[in-house]
């Protein structure tokens, strides 16, 4: 009876499940065309299993088919897939899986380009591993490192993190590596630029040598052959790009003469049913000079650069997240691996210099094979490079017609729903308000941190002082006496002068200056 009862809950675990409203947009076979397989044909923990269905997975994609089995056998994986297609998934469940929450060490670190990329990974590990009780740590520049001094003080399983920080808690002794097996990089291509390579070399120094290496991206460039032939140990590769660009995702250009741009796009929102856009700008000063165009024009939207405070860009990529604003202005900070499902539009409104970027901002819409639009704003001198990237990627990017079908860009079930933007100032100037609000409070925060730091350091100059002022006193009252002496014997040196001032040299250092990598638009290997 014991035994039948058990084999009942086994088969109805699943019916206790609080499981999201299921998606009924089409797919296409990006994620589609799989082997038939289920997540429990990996037998993987049960709790992880429930963390995977809660999160609105059904089945597993063509990558996390091939990626999945392999990664919880230990071997050292190359994969290559479209943006979009489930990579995150394919390399946290398996990572997942092999965690020993008994024991209170970092057992994996998976390695990230960005900032927002880290803070996304880290939420869907929390999210695919919440019945699990494992602990997830992210960490990134920007944030205080006496936070992640902290944080490191109690257990944590999964590290989520940048380059650079973790580097800096690894070589300080913080951040212990030596029992982590599992080491993840997303977006290896950028992860292995020349401005990584050297920290990702050193990073691997503080993990143990039976460590296993996985590598995933949408392009390879030569410099990852030359790492897998340096670190991966016998690598599996996994290559699912049988061609560049996703299926779903529809591309249109646009010849306009520059002074025109913000005019067409004007346009654009009148025309198109925009669900969520992203407009994509090749400066930090074009991104705020076109939020403030299209606030002026009514529509609403939000802006990201990388020269933002790393609190208000969290903010933003929060909120924009959750829908509280339409339209998102940003620079190539949010091209990898940023997956907002509800962005249904990307615009181009300065064209990418290289094909490499050109796939990573399309990438933004179309996410897990659902429908997507991208039209890219061209003007006279960029179209070498629009035939360039086209020649690249084989793909054929067509002039925009004057009606766009809705059925490219709008799901089916949505169609009846979809509205066009209506222009309304008001709102839109609210929401820039809003957002330059937020950015006003962090500046504030940091000039109140930096003025303790300044009474405080003022205070060590006055206890420092104090001494010194009693040093000169005594140095003056001998000065003095011996002025006396030198007057009655009728000697006046100026060397007793010269020798008591004394100047002082300052050194004035060079500030660093950034350079930037100018690496060329990566050839595929495969």
């Amino acid at each position: 009876m014991s035994t039948n009862q058990t084999s009942r809950d086994n088969e109805n675990w699943k019916n206790t499940l609080a499981l999201p409203q299921k998606d009924n947009r089409p797919q296409t076979e990006d994620v589609t065309a799989t082997k038939g397989n289920e997540f429990e044909d990996y037998f993987l923990k049960r709790e992880l299993l429930m963390g995977i269905f809660e999160a609105g997975f059904e089945k597993p994609s063509p990558i996390q088919e091939e990626a999945i089995p392999l990664a919880l056998a230990g071997r050292d994986i190359l994969a290559r897939a479209k943006n979009g297609t489930g990579k995150t998934a394919a390399f946290i469940i398996p990572t997942l899986e092999k965690i020993n929450n008994s024991l209170s060490k970092i057992q994996a670190l998976i390695l990230v380009p960005t900032r927002e990329l880290a803070l996304q990974t880290s939420q869907v590990c929390k999210t695919l591993g919440k019945h699990l009780n494992i602990q997830v740590m992210v960490t990134t520049g920007g944030t205080t490192l006496k936070d992640d001094i902290m944080r490191l003080s109690e257990p944590v399983h999964v590290v989520v993190g940048t380059p650079g920080r973790i580097l800096d808690l690894a070589s300080k002794g913080v951040a212990d590596f030596s029992t982590a097996n599992t080491f993840v990089m997303d977006e290896a291509d950028k992860l292995l630029s020349p401005e990584f390579t050297p920290i990702i070399e050193q990073l691997l120094g503080y993990f143990p040598n039976n460590r296993q290496i996985m590598l995933f991206s949408a392009t390879f460039p030569m410099v990852v052959k030359t790492f897998k032939d340096k670190f991966l140990v016998k690598p599996y590769e996994i290559n699912l790009m049988d061609e560049l660009t996703l299926r779903g995702v529809t591309q249109y250009y646009a010849y306009v003469e520059e002074k025109q741009k913000v005019h067409c796009l004007n346009t654009l929102f009148s025309k198109l049913q925009i669900n969520q856009s992203i407009i994509f700008c090749n400066s930090t000063n074009r991104v705020e000079l076109l939020a403030k165009k299209i606030t002026e024009l009514g529509y609403s939207c939000f802006y990201s650069h990388a020269k933002m405070l790393q609190s208000h860009r969290n903010r933003v990529f929060h909120d924009f997240r959750n829908g509280v604003c339409r339209n998102l202005v940003c620079s190539d900070l949010l091209t990898r691996g940023i997956d907002i499902q509800a962005v249904n539009v990307v615009i181009n409104f300065d064209f990418p210099k290289n094909a490499e970027t050109y796939l990573h901002r399309i990438g933004r819409s179309g996410r897990f094979g659902h429908l997507g639009l991208a039209i890219n704003l061209i003007t006279y001198e960029d179209r070498f490079n629009l035939y360039k990237i086209e020649r690249e990627l084989g793909t054929e990017i067509q002039p925009i017609p004057p009606i766009i079908d809705k059925n490219l860009y709008v799901a089916p079930n949505a169609l009846e729903d979809a509205q066009v933007q209506q222009p309304n100032r008001q709102q839109a100037n609210a929401t820039r308000q809003h957002q330059q609000n937020q950015e006003q409070q962090g500046q504030q925060s940091i000039m109140s941190d930096s003025q303790v730091q300044l009474m405080q350091a003022q205070q060590r100059m006055q206890s420092q002082m104090i001494p010194q002022q009693q040093e000169e006193q005594q140095q003056q009252q001998q000065q003095q006496q011996q002025q006396q002496r030198q007057t009655q014997h009728h000697s006046h040196y100026n060397h007793h002068k010269s020798n008591n001032w004394r100047g002082r040299g300052r050194g004035r250092g060079r500030g660093g200056h950034h350079q930037q990598s100018n690496r060329p638009a990566p050839k595929p290997l495969f």
